[in-house]
């Protein structure tokens, strides 16, 4: 379980613009749920922008003019008989608001009036439309969101991220082809939003240790590494000789279950382990960390195992308590280590 509210916390880590004053009220308002979390989110951000001016790009236009504008198309002007009413159809570049970017905030906009939240968050909600009327709107399950950033635009980068998770995580298509909104993300986003936040906490809170996602080469006796998988770590910690590898599993169940029987997830397991010991192979004091998001099972995990001279630790992170209570618990972990 999580609470709403957590769900801002680990935003604000993950994009530290959420720690900018204008969303600051975020921090002690109740949200019914996540996707009403999100709506608040993206009305203060989506006002600030309008302030500062909705991003504009060059669009190539064709139409028949009486003035002439752009390049005349005389073939189109021939075949649509335009000079007959004394018109000519040209090609023009025309410095529109009708961006793919903003074509994403839009199609979100109205994606979000479907879901359960409160009325006055909906009302919000269509007065920003307003800024939007001449602007186009998506198929949410085919936008492209390799999308690119630069100066002028930069700015939309949080935005569009919290457009990813509405219409990723938060839409989801019925057996009967119709598209609901749920209240909560889906477990995928959770895990990718979980792992991001502590991964940026120990980076904010803890300058003391280094932090980083590094990736771990393979303990190799001749160097043939071809075909192998790329070990990529979720959080490293290290600090002068000793290094702590978390991996950061977001899950609706921490054990897996047979015959009544708990275990553990193998394949994490099994990870984690390779990860500590080729790490381990180029010295110093390596030891790993399975954190599972606390759920509402009765057994859950926190066992520490020697495992061929390192510490391999199992733990839970409570989610569901104030925000100062899971800060500690990732700073006792810090303590604990280094």
């Amino acid at each position: 379980m999580i609470r709403i509210q957590n769900i801002y916390y680990m935003l604000s880590y993950a994009f530290q613009i959420l720690k900018e004053g204008g969303y600051t009220s975020c921090a002690s308002e109740e949200f019914e749920n996540t996707a009403d979390l999100l709506s608040a989110i993206l009305t203060k951000g989506i006002t600030t922008q309008i302030k500062r001016g909705l991003v504009r790009e060059y669009k190539e236009q064709h139409d028949s003019l009486s003035c002439i504008r752009g390049k005349i198309s005389l073939s189109e002007s021939i075949k649509q008989q335009s000079i007959t009413k004394q018109q000519l159809v040209c090609r023009f570049d025309d410095f529109s608001a009708d961006s793919y970017h903003n074509r994403i905030l839009k199609t979100t906009l109205e994606s979000l009036l479907k879901a359960d939240i409160p009325k006055q968050r909906k009302k919000g909600l269509r007065n920003l439309l307003i800024y939007f009327k001449d602007i186009g709107t998506l198929q949410p399950h085919e936008i492209d969101w390799n999308l690119h950033f630069n100066r002028q635009n930069q700015t939309y980068q949080m935005l569009l991220s919290i457009c990813h998770l509405v219409l990723k995580g938060l839409l989801q298509t019925t057996s009967d082809g119709s598209v609901k909104m749920m209240q909560f993300l889906d477990e995928q986003r959770m895990s990718r939003l979980y792992e991001k936040f502590i991964l940026e906490y120990y980076r904010k809170e803890h300058p003391e240790i280094h932090v980083s996602a590094s990736q771990i080469p393979w303990a190799l006796d001749d160097g043939m590494n071809f075909m192998l998988p790329t070990m990529q770590s979720d959080i490293m910690l290290s600090s002068n000789e000793k290094t702590l590898i978390v991996d950061a599993k977001y899950y609706s169940r921490t054990t897996q279950v047979q015959y009544d029987v708990h275990t553990l997830h193998s394949g994490n397991l099994y990870q984690i382990f390779t990860y500590v010991k080729n790490k381990a192979e180029g010295g110093g004091d390596v030891s790993g960390m399975l954190l599972y998001a606390k759920t509402d099972e009765v057994i859950l995990p926190d066992t520490v195992y020697q495992m061929s001279g390192n510490k391999i630790s199992v733990r839970t992170l409570n989610l569901d308590c104030g925000f100062s209570e899971i800060a500690k618990q990732l700073d006792d972990i810090v303590d604990e280590h280094f």
